[in-house]
């Protein structure tokens, strides 16, 4: 009676979706796979010297990447086209939108330096973020990414807003680049639980002032730089706080599991 009642529950038929559903499924894919085509938008952006335009592309992609898991999971694209890797499809498309096409945007702008200095700046982000995007605990089960998330389209638009020198560019590529190998806890903003609420308010406002400095360019006020600043600054600022966190929750759990084994 168990085994057949094991057999019944193992060979359950998958439940049916309707074609709509199905669809639906695809679209949410074909939505995310739309931000390697804007990727390789920024890039001929960049190559012709439109700065505005590859920015308003970089938005573009940061708002797909920011709507396109709440609608996989709205409608269940891992049950309605089991045979797609959706994960994967992600990955490609944000190594692409967040990674290669800002740092041919830094490069086609001046931002790089020139010859051998500027190829290995270059490649440091290019690598790391190879190795993180292969990385199978990079985003833990409680919805955090561990190490700096490849957020190179952010550093790439703040280095075009602040018109910072090649230098000031460099160190900043490079230090980032390490960071990917450090096990800080970011914000998932999309999925974090922790203060999730004001996260997505202060990310959608975020995102508002960035269109107003790109409008502004070249000359971008300095307090809406200012003020956007503010949602980078809370970002990091809760990131380290739930890190530490994390971590004292970690010890005091290894603490009493030793004295309990005492």
């Amino acid at each position: 009676m168990h085994e057949n009642a094991a057999a019944t529950e193992t060979d359950a038929p998958s439940p049916a979706f309707s074609p709509g559903m199905r669809l639906a499924g695809a679209a949410v894919h074909l939505y995310t796979a739309s931000g390697s085509v804007l990727g390789l938008l920024i890039v001929f952006a960049a190559f012709e010297g439109d700065v505005e335009a590859a920015l308003w592309l970089v938005l573009a992609t940061l708002f797909i990447d920011g709507t396109d898991g709440m609608l996989a999971r709205r409608f269940r694209v891992k049950e309605t086209i089991p045979w797609f890797d959706g994960a994967l499809l992600d990955n490609i498309v944000d190594y692409l939108t967040y990674v290669f096409a800002p740092l041919v945007l830094l490069w086609t702008t001046g931002y790089l330096p020139e010859g051998a200095v500027g190829w290995i700046v270059a490649a440091l982000p290019l690598l790391a973020s190879c190795y993180q995007f292969c990385r199978v605990d990079a985003k833990t089960t409680d919805h955090f990414f561990l190490g700096f998330p490849s957020y190179w389209n952010i550093v790439a638009f703040y280095v075009i807003v602040l018109d910072v020198s090649e230098l000031v560019t460099s160190v900043t590529l490079v230090v980032f680049a390490i960071l990917v190998f450090i096990p800080i806890r970011y914000l998932y903003p999309s999925r974090t639980r922790a203060l999730q609420g004001l996260t997505l308010t202060l990310s959608a406002a975020w995102a508002v002032l960035y269109g107003v400095l790109v409008v502004q360019l070249p000359d971008p006020n300095p307090w809406v730089i200012a003020a956007s600043l503010v949602y980078i600054a809370y970002y990091w600022g809760l990131s380290l706080w739930m890190t530490a966190r994390g971590a004292h929750a970690r010890r005091v759990a290894r603490s009493v599991e030793g004295n309990q084994g005492d």
